[in-house]
């Protein structure tokens, strides 16, 4: 990978996918990367998931006592908790690069995360314009689905693939690509909905806390439950048209999820994905949405929470 991490050169932002087939492939791409920027006396960080986090820091040794590295299926189980997390740690680059390692999408993902984890690619290339950071994106291409690595193509603007570094040709508008993640499976067969106005929002947030509890969640769950939906039938009645729908239904798996509908529109797609600066007017919502949901699924004027 030499002749790739040299190819970052002093470019700003940039904002590579990485195509590998097997460990072997992985560790010389994203382990090289990484040796790259400790080589250089910049900050180092790494979110990959937990059958590639044990090898990486074999193959890094001592190096890895450097690198901060993190599960991500922990620290990414929703992908719009992702985005913070990077952000973060590029605030703490100071004046040089910051070099992060970032792999949202597995072949155990479901439908509904690989949708949310594109988005996230897509709103990288807006929320990192111009910021000093190379954010390097593995795709195990023998692993995955043919089309989720057209969508890796389509929102990252170079990929990395047998040692070279080549421009994107399906490189997409990331507004466009962000817009088409959409939310877009049922509601299950048991849902239930209630209309919400100002003058009933404790009453929702109650029955969410009674459903999330009757569904089998733990009470903490439960509690987290109420508070999400606390938080979206608020900036309902805020920001989409000051009343809106609730829609509860138990999760196949497990779980539960709930849809708040309205007559709004989210003019900023990055709002709830950075962490609101103290004291900002807007944005803390949306960002305790996500910390507090396993997912969170968007289309227009809807928001899709899941909990379990």
């Amino acid at each position: 990978m030499a002749g790739v991490t040299e190819a970052l050169g002093s470019a700003e932002f940039t904002h590579p996918a990485l195509f590998y087939r097997g460990l072997d492939d992985y560790l010389d791409g994203v382990g090289g990367f990484l040796r790259a920027g400790l080589a250089a006396g910049e900050p180092v960080f790494a979110a990959v998931p937990p059958d590639r986090l044990a090898p990486l820091r074999d193959h890094l040794g001592a190096d890895g006592d450097r690198a901060h590295l993190v599960d991500m299926a922990e620290a990414g189980r929703n992908p719009g908790r992702i985005m913070t997390a990077l952000t973060d740690f590029a605030g703490r680059r100071g004046s040089g690069r910051a070099w992060l390692v970032g792999e949202p999408i597995w072949a155990s993902r479901t439908p509904a995360e690989i949708r949310e984890a594109t988005r996230h690619e897509a709103l990288i290339n807006l929320a990192f314009a111009d910021v000093p950071v190379t954010i390097l994106c593995p795709y195990d291409v023998s692993g995955l689905s043919p089309e989720v690595i057209a969508d890796a193509a389509r929102t990252h603007p170079v990929l990395w693939r047998d040692g070279e570094e080549k421009p994107s040709p399906a490189y997409d508008d990331p507004m466009i690509v962000a817009t088409g993640c959409d939310a877009a499976d049922a509601a299950g067969a048991d849902a239930e909905c209630r209309e919400f106005d100002p003058a009933n929002l404790i009453a929702v947030r109650a029955w969410a806390l009674e459903f999330g509890q009757a569904a089998g969640l733990s009470e903490d769950r439960s509690f987290d439950l109420k508070l999400a939906v606390g938080e979206a039938v608020a900036n309902s009645v805020r920001h989409g048209g000051g009343r809106g729908s609730l829609t509860l239904w138990r999760a196949p798996g497990g779980g539960v999820v709930a849809q708040v509908r309205d007559t709004g529109r989210l003019a900023d797609p990055l709002v709830g994905r950075r962490r609101p600066a103290p004291g900002a007017a807007n944005g803390r919502g949306l960002w305790m949405i996500h910390h507090l949901s396993d997912l969170v699924e968007f289309a227009p004027g809807v928001i899709r929470l899941h909990v379990s």
